[in-house]
């Protein structure tokens, strides 16, 4: 059974599902603006952001919230140790194309750590929840990060997110020698989808620089319920989530494919484009 906030969220997360869903058929039509290079936000990103964060305003006003478009909001009712953390359009250039994948992707967290989670592919209807301590669900049924113990064999995602194309070299090194032993590479364009995969089983392992903490809030939580393993290029944790402390990088698969990826970063040059 889920928890009574993940509840709240999922409701939040269908609202902004059916307000892209109807926006879907005219694109053409969408007001754009580029946030910066290469990064795109549409009206309907906003839309939805609106329409998520009514549902969870009214549901707990006293939680703070970080969204990708209102960015940070106190509670109106003063500090609170509870924050949503909220990207309503993960894969806005995809969206925008009418590439079929995209997600709403939600967050509680308690300080730092997210509590509860929700990825929602509208698309395929597609619900991705979770809760500390409770494990990962898609559309109620239990899931588990995939069982490959090495490089060799392995389906690993990544991104080239806008904002590190400057190190775009350094990852297409760390791509070559990665391809040398995967058996082979996704890139999709959200960050969300992408980590709910991996909590899924359906790709090994992620790893992607130049996300932000509303792109992988929840998506962290469900590959740690889900058995797996988050860090950033280091080996460390991957940071507090309840706060944008701009560009990052992470690391996820299961516990024993993490570090090989680590180390093919590493010794690739890519780790050290960071330090």
């Amino acid at each position: 059974m889920q928890k009574p906030a993940v509840n709240i969220m999922v409701k939040a997360a269908r609202a902004g599902g059916n307000i892209l869903l109807r926006h879907m058929h005219r694109l053409d039509a969408l007001n754009v603006v580029e946030k910066d290079r290469l990064d795109y936000a549409s009206e309907v990103d906003g839309l939805a952001e609106e329409a998520i964060v009514k549902e969870l305003r009214r549901a707990n006003p006293e939680y703070a919230i970080l969204g990708e478009e209102g960015g940070a909001q106190k509670s109106p009712r003063g500090p609170s140790r509870y924050t949503w953390v909220i990207d309503p359009l993960d894969g806005t250039s995809n969206y925008l194309r009418g590439f079929p994948h995209w997600c709403v992707s939600i967050a509680l967290c308690e300080g730092a750590e997210p509590i509860h989670a929700v990825v929602f592919d509208p698309l395929r209807n597609e619900l991705f929840t979770a809760s500390r301590g409770s494990g990962a669900v898609l559309n109620e049924h239990r899931i588990r990060v995939s069982e490959r113990r090495e490089l060799g064999g392995a389906l690993v995602s990544t991104g080239f997110a806008p904002r590190e194309r400057e190190r775009t070299g350094a990852q297409l090194d760390c791509l070559r020698e990665l391809m040398l032993e995967a058996e082979d590479v996704r890139r999709a364009g959200s960050a969300a989808l992408d980590l709910a995969y991996v909590a899924a089983g359906r790709t090994d392992a992620y790893f992607e620089a130049g996300v932000r903490a509303w792109d992988i809030a929840a998506g962290v939580l469900l590959v740690r319920e889900a058995g797996g393993r988050v860090a950033d290029f280091r080996g460390a944790a991957p940071g507090p989530m309840h706060i944008d402390t701009g560009s990052r990088q992470l690391v996820a698969g299961n516990v024993r494919i993490v570090d090989p990826l680590l180390k093919k970063i590493s010794s690739s040059g890519y780790a050290k484009a960071f330090a």
